[in-house]
């Protein structure tokens, strides 16, 4: 495509509002009403999230994990400990989350602060996955170069019947990480893309801060 017909792509944003006088006065709560409406419009994958994170070089990275959990702690997901993402994380705890639910011509922002979670936690989650995804966690080395997909089929195989007779137990290089979040922002798409932006920061008194940020 040109560039012109790219850029007479154009979408209008109708179908919700958001005013700060109506939000939650807590963003998860905010976000759990969030979560529930896109669980009712039946959106694909909504736990579907990017996960933006530094490099030790100060290289900014993003790719899409899938959340597994949230409370007023935050949000969890799962990875190979070895992986690219998990280096950064390990060195910068700094990262951000991304929910884009176009459907509801809604997307969330959370910044936050990155822990790994207790390996009595990741055991737990990892005990509910189907026996291929904990065999695809020993047989993949995450983010490293491989020989190529026969060598990752043969390593996949290899521990498939290394585990075949018992029980798949987690491995020491997989588990979870918490991302503890510092800001919250509610985008909702409106018309002339004069869009509406609600931003939560934390107070002293750990109560949260509400205020619109402008399109």
């Amino acid at each position: 495509m040109t560039t012109e017909q790219i850029a007479s792509i154009r979408k209008e944003y109708t179908l919700h509002s958001l005013n700060e006088d109506e939000v939650l006065p807590n963003p998860i709560d905010q976000f759990r009403v969030w979560w529930k409406d896109a669980e009712q419009s039946q959106i694909l994958e909504i736990n579907a999230m990017t996960l933006a994170t530094v490099s030790p070089d100060g290289m900014v990275d993003a790719r899409t994990v899938l959340v597994k959990g949230f409370d007023d702690a935050g949000f969890i997901f799962f990875t190979n400990y070895n992986s690219v993402k998990s280096v950064q994380l390990d060195e910068h705890p700094q990262c951000c989350l991304l929910f884009y639910w176009k459907e509801l011509e809604r997307q969330v922002r959370i910044n936050g602060v990155a822990e790994r979670i207790s390996s009595a936690e990741s055991i737990a989650y990892f005990n509910s996955r189907p026996d291929g995804s904990k065999i695809g966690a020993w047989a993949s080395p995450q983010s490293m170069v491989v020989a190529g997909a026969s060598w990752l089929k043969e390593t996949f195989e290899y521990y498939a019947e290394r585990f075949k007779h018992g029980e798949i137990p987690k491995p020491p290089h997989w588990g979870g990480y918490r991302v503890r979040p510092v800001r919250f922002e509610f985008w909702q798409g409106r018309p002339s893309r004069m869009h509406d932006r609600i931003l939560y920061t934390p107070k002293d008194d750990k109560t949260w801060k509400i205020e619109r940020l402008a399109p």
